[in-house]
């Protein structure tokens, strides 16, 4: 996926769009990881929240900075749960394993949204999507996917 600019939440939600059309084309075993990357302020959290809405989130989604981890139900075939996580407050990637990673990425109706990835880049998984964030300037962002 080449980059894409957002000047608005619009063109983040269709941002938000195209990477869930490749997480449809991805053939796993188990769970699929969106692998955030970005600085503060680049745009993690709102993506994430776009993502959350297209997959029928009615409820508020903020980031998980505090509690580390959010689970969400959803009905968005083949998924059943969008695992929202931010790994900014973790010393160590051991702490992820303790929360029961081993067991989320397993299930292949996980799908899992984790930002600051770089902070615990030896625990993800083969083909996770790599979704790197820029910031540009109040009203842009900068989007770019691949997978890892």
């Amino acid at each position: 996926m080449k980059k894409f600019v957002s000047h608005s939440i619009k063109d983040t939600q269709d941002f938000a769009q195209l990477v869930l059309a490749e997480v449809q084309k991805k053939s796993r075993k188990g769970a699929i990881v969106l692998a955030l990357y970005g600085d503060l302020g680049s745009g993690k959290t709102t993506l994430v929240q776009e993502i959350g809405k297209l997959l029928g989130v009615i409820e508020t989604m903020q980031s998980p900075t505090f509690v580390i981890m959010k689970l969400y139900d959803i009905s968005y075939k083949p998924f059943a749960k969008l695992i929202h996580i931010d790994a900014y407050r973790l010393e160590h990637a051991d702490e992820l394993v303790h929360l029961g990673w081993n067991e989320l990425i397993a299930d292949p109706k996980n799908l899992i949204a984790l930002e600051w990835a770089d902070r615990v880049k030896d625990l993800l998984p083969a083909g996770a999507i790599k979704i790197c964030c820029k910031f540009v300037d109040d009203s842009t962002r900068e989007f770019s996917a691949a997978s890892l």
